[in-house]
């Protein structure tokens, strides 16, 4: 099956997630080079239209395409015709009538990259759609876990947090349950979704219970933007139980990985001392890493989308 969309997990086969990890090792080996760059898309036009604020996204999407010599258009929604009443979906045509090749939408609405990409006629890739999916930094972590252990075997990984309001979360349990890793949840059970048992992973009510005995140990930012009440009476009740401590950080087991998908909330989601530490301890904080896997994943995506036309 020809893929035409990135839009969820749940519509990548294990084969395809495989060529897409092979894919992004070469991508990654083209990035070390003195000269980063490769005329694979050259006369391709990319469009990054954002409706919510990114950093590691938007710009990693934006290096992505120039590493493969494509043209890139960045639409800022602040300053478009959506202030004078236009439809995001006739906006989003006027957009593509400039003949671009491939859209890479982020949006604040659940399903809405899915609707938009029933609605135009090239690929689309979803960058992040509310709570929904986040399907490329799933695949980054994926790829990041299988450059360290250099294997998909037999890995235990553990998420850490807010999954109730995490995209992340859903679609990288979607995607290491597909690969067959042993996935658990730790999260209170105000921040775990009510369909927790689609996903058929076990949750643990304390990071302590599960912090010797995991390969990785991925920390969910908290969604506070997304949060229309307080789940948690207080930072330091939330620490206590779910942050990541220097204490905790040296009882991880041997050659387990520490990873986040950014931005962190210092002294929340992490010890600021630990993120500090990350390049004396790079072989098992990955944060910047992933950051670095990136580029390459989605020079991965854009490369197998627009070769495949």
């Amino acid at each position: 099956m020809i893929l035409r969309n990135i839009l969820d997990i749940d519509e990548l086969n294990k084969t395809q997630i495989l060529k897409i990890i092979e894919s992004t090792g070469y991508f990654k080996e083209v990035l070390e080079r003195d000269l980063k760059k490769v005329p694979a898309l050259r006369g391709k036009t990319i469009v990054n239209i954002f409706y919510e604020p990114s950093t590691r996204t938007r710009t990693s999407f934006e290096l992505a395409a120039k590493r493969l010599s494509a043209d890139v258009l960045n639409f800022s929604p602040s300053s478009s015709s959506l202030k004078k009443g236009e439809t995001e979906l006739d906006t989003i045509r006027t957009i593509l009538a400039m003949k671009a090749d491939l859209a890479v939408i982020r949006h604040k609405d659940s399903g809405f990259v899915k609707y938009i990409s029933e609605n135009i006629n090239i690929p689309v890739i979803n960058a992040g759609d509310g709570k929904h999916a986040h399907p490329t930094q799933a695949l980054l972590d994926l790829f990041t876990i299988y450059n360290h252990f250099k294997s998909l075997e037999k890995i235990k990984i553990a998420i850490v947090g807010d999954i109730l309001n995490s995209r992340v979360a859903r679609s990288d349990m979607l995607l290491f349950k597909k690969m067959d890793f042993d996935v658990s949840t730790v999260s209170p059970s105000m921040l775990l979704p009510e369909d927790m048992g689609y996903f058929n992973t076990v949750n643990f009510n304390c990071i302590d219970d599960i912090v010797e005995q995991y390969d990785v140990i991925y920390m969910l930012r908290m969604q506070f933007e997304r949060q229309n009440k307080k789940f948690y009476p207080s930072v330091r009740e939330y620490n206590r139980f779910f942050s990541m401590n220097l204490q905790r950080f040296g009882r991880m087991k041997k050659g387990a990985l520490l990873m986040h998908p950014g931005p962190v909330n210092r002294g929340i989601e992490i010890d600021g001392r630990i993120l500090d530490m990350e390049d004396d301890h790079h072989e098992r904080i990955k944060i910047s890493e992933q950051v670095e896997n990136g580029v390459a994943v989605r020079m991965a995506l854009l490369h197998y989308l627009l070769s495949n036309q």
